[in-house]
């Protein structure tokens, strides 16, 4: 019972603060880009995924022995869609600045083209 609500607490923090992880230094901000930060979530092995705490009672890096496949812990169900340490890549990065729409408005005038001619 007791695992149990500690993995529903773990589920219910919230690890974003203003659509960035300032936990991690190199971590980019969502803020902009149209994707939303998403909460932390149990796969199908029981391990918390997102949570950034990186160590779960039941992930086979945890329990690891002779006998594991190193295989169990390969596809989607062992990475976050934001909570991932890829997105600190310059790749990922690159993508999401892509996403963002340009800010213009402490240099452009909303109905001038005030650089009309200067060039």
């Amino acid at each position: 019972m007791k695992k149990e609500k500690n993995k529903q607490t773990q589920l219910e923090k919230k690890v974003s603060i203003n659509e960035t992880l300032p936990h991690q230094i190199s971590a980019p901000s969502f803020k902009g880009t149209g994707i939303k930060m998403k909460a932390p979530y149990v796969n199908n092995y029981g391990v918390v995924i997102g949570d950034s705490l990186y160590a779960s009672e039941n992930s086979p890096l945890e329990n690891w022995s002779d006998e594991t496949d190193p295989a169990i812990m390969s596809g989607d169900d062992w990475v976050h869609p934001t909570n991932d340490i890829g997105w600190n890549t310059t790749e990922n990065r690159e993508l999401l600045e892509s996403k963002r729409k340009p800010q213009g408005a402490p240099f452009m005038h909303p109905t001038k083209d005030v650089s009309k001619g200067t060039d």
